[in-house]
């Protein structure tokens, strides 16, 4: 738009924001659901949670089942702060400013971050073949197929 004043951009920036403005109310938020009844829509929902896994009616668990949700949201965490780690020590490196002291710490820590990050994931395959591999409660295998 360099080939118009300010005047002539200013008028361009408001066309071009009316217009999204305008097609963003005009869309209907329920127009994906014409011409589906009610009764089709819950028959679909319930068949999706049935085949997912997140039936409520099912509320029963083996121990097996919950010590891997357990152990999958603990490795899943430390995935997490592995990630706040990796982002604070890009920070302090980048901002370092040629300060050796500060780069090194920042190395540093990325190091241990990666490191961090390898047992992490050596601890979940390690939990994976145990979960679903190997006997559990009483000698039957325990199959969790979720984890």
């Amino acid at each position: 738009m360099y080939f118009l004043n300010k005047k002539g951009v200013m008028i361009a920036k408001f066309a071009l924001f009316s217009f999204f403005l305008l097609n963003f109310f005009s869309i209907s938020p329920a127009s994906a659901q014409i011409g589906t009844s009610n009764q089709e829509l819950e028959s679909q929902t319930g068949a999706f949670i049935g085949s997912s896994g997140f039936n409520p009616a099912t509320t029963e668990q083996s121990l097996s089942a919950i010590v891997a949700l357990v152990i999958k949201t603990f490795l899943g965490l430390l995935g997490i702060i592995f990630l706040v780690l990796l982002v604070i020590a890009g920070f302090r490196y980048m901002t370092a400013a040629g300060n050796e002291e500060q780069t090194s710490k920042a190395i540093d820590t990325i190091k241990q971050a990666i490191i961090g990050l390898i047992i992490v994931i050596l601890a979940y395959s390690i939990t994976y073949f145990v979960f679903n591999n190997l006997p559990l409660m009483g000698g039957g295998g325990a199959n969790v197929t979720e984890y």
